[in-house]
């Protein structure tokens, strides 16, 4: 249980640093901590830091733009709504434009 608590306190610790307006893959983070294929387990932190405001798993979606994890947050659209608060455009679940607002984690622990 340890070993996964720490992995998954790095993901926020990479989710924490995804800057306004921008957004990330599950598995860009886990590259960027060294487990490429572990992007299912990142999803998992993502679901899991739902009482960790700082953490803004909204910045995080699948490596197509979509909104895969939209389900875990309160409310039908909030994922959506925060990421639009940030001025990006979601229409049907996928951020428009993705290319320009992915953030690329350049973190190796």
């Amino acid at each position: 249980m340890i070993e996964k608590d720490n992995f998954f306190n790095k993901v926020y610790d990479v989710a924490c640093q995804i800057p306004y307006g921008k957004v990330t893959s599950y598995g860009a983070i886990a590259k960027a901590l060294g487990s490429a294929r572990s992007a299912r387990m990142v999803g998992w932190a993502m679901n899991a830091c739902h009482n960790r405001d700082e953490v803004p798993a909204h910045r995080v979606v699948n490596r197509k733009g979509l909104l895969t994890g939209k389900h875990h947050f309160d409310g039908t659209n909030l994922m959506q709504q925060l990421l639009e608060s940030e001025g990006i455009v979601v229409i049907n679940n996928q951020i428009i434009d993705f290319e320009n607002h992915f953030w690329q984690p350049e973190i190796q622990f």
